[in-house]
């Protein structure tokens, strides 16, 4: 765990310049007992910190707590957040958060100096404004990764990014805690929350469905272990973009191969009509990238795109 964050000289109590201090070990609540919210949790109790209280109502919740939380109290919403004397973590989802904020505030739970920091990407700190009228601390901290509930994702918090929203006066407080979880701090700005979340989304639940789309036409192919042919493949894809961006792009689109997509999609049309659509949209994209990382000319591209044209009109 890192070290306590030290106090600035000392200034007139209840002043704009007064230091925020807390105490090495947080005291810690956490409200939803998600796949999010139960993992954070048995990662700040593992970084020192006492998880005083955790809300989890549903069976999933309650199993998810015996594994990662056996000790901790579950309680209601509102005894955790007074029992968060710390720090209350609200781990619930994106279009609930309003409301459960306005409960803990219309229930006299919250309190001045508490921080309240909720787990959603696509949320700032305007959500937790009905919280910092009654002056808690608003905190927005969003973990970049995909997260299963069960014990495996501690191992997996070490060195991923958190995106952090947070008053200037609280930024060393934000920076200690996701060090406290192995984390590495990203500051997104309060407008940009949700082109930020948006980029991840894109990225990280769409590249699912593009694996399971990939796995349903390869079984369709009468390949009966798909995974198998598509690990070594999407690994290396995905390293590559990583690593080189544009000039990872191969493939029958990155060289203008417009009688090979052509007989992708007429097959797909016959077989599997459902994945026309998305197909072609990425198509398009790979294709306009493509020309504009110079990997595709603009005069190989047009009979592409003439074929990709053809087939929007005709789904």
């Amino acid at each position: 765990m890192s070290a306590p964050l030290r106090p600035r000289p000392a200034a007139r109590p209840g002043s704009a310049d007064a230091p925020l201090t807390f105490p090495r070990t947080l005291t810690v609540g956490v409200i939803g007992a998600g796949r999010v919210g139960a993992v954070l949790g048995a990662a700040l109790a593992a970084a020192g910190h006492r998880v005083a209280a955790v809300t989890g109502r549903s069976g999933a919740a309650k199993a998810r707590l015996a594994l990662l939380l056996p000790q901790t109290p579950n309680r209601p919403a509102t005894a955790v957040a007074r029992d968060a004397i710390d720090l209350l973590i609200v781990a619930v989802p994106d279009d609930a958060l309003t409301g459960v904020v306005a409960k803990l505030v219309e229930a006299g739970a919250l309190r001045p100096g508490q921080v309240v920091a909720h787990t959603s990407g696509a949320h700032g700190l305007d959500v937790l404004a009905p919280a910092a009228a009654v002056g808690a601390r608003p905190l927005a901290l969003h973990p970049a990764m995909t997260f299963t509930g069960t014990p495996d994702d501690l191992a997996r918090l070490a060195g991923i990014s958190y995106g952090v929203t947070a008053p200037a006066e609280l930024r060393p407080f934000a920076a200690r805690l996701v060090a406290d979880l192995g984390g590495v701090p990203e500051w997104v700005a309060e407008g940009d929350r949700p082109l930020y979340h948006a980029a991840l989304a894109h990225g990280a639940n769409h590249l699912v469905t593009l694996v399971n789309e990939a796995a349903d036409r390869l079984r369709d192919a009468g390949v009966d272990r798909p995974e198998k042919v598509l690990a070594p493949l999407l690994r290396a894809a995905l390293e590559n973009a990583l690593r080189l961006g544009d000039d990872a792009l191969t493939g029958p689109v990155s060289r203008g191969d417009a009688g090979t997509v052509r007989r992708h999609l007429e097959r797909l049309a016959a077989t599997a009509p459902e994945s026309v659509t998305p197909y072609l949209a990425l198509a398009r994209r790979t294709a306009d990238r493509a020309i504009a990382a110079g990997r595709l000319r603009p005069t190989d591209a047009e009979s592409l795109l003439d074929v990709l044209s053809g087939m929007e009109i005709a789904a």
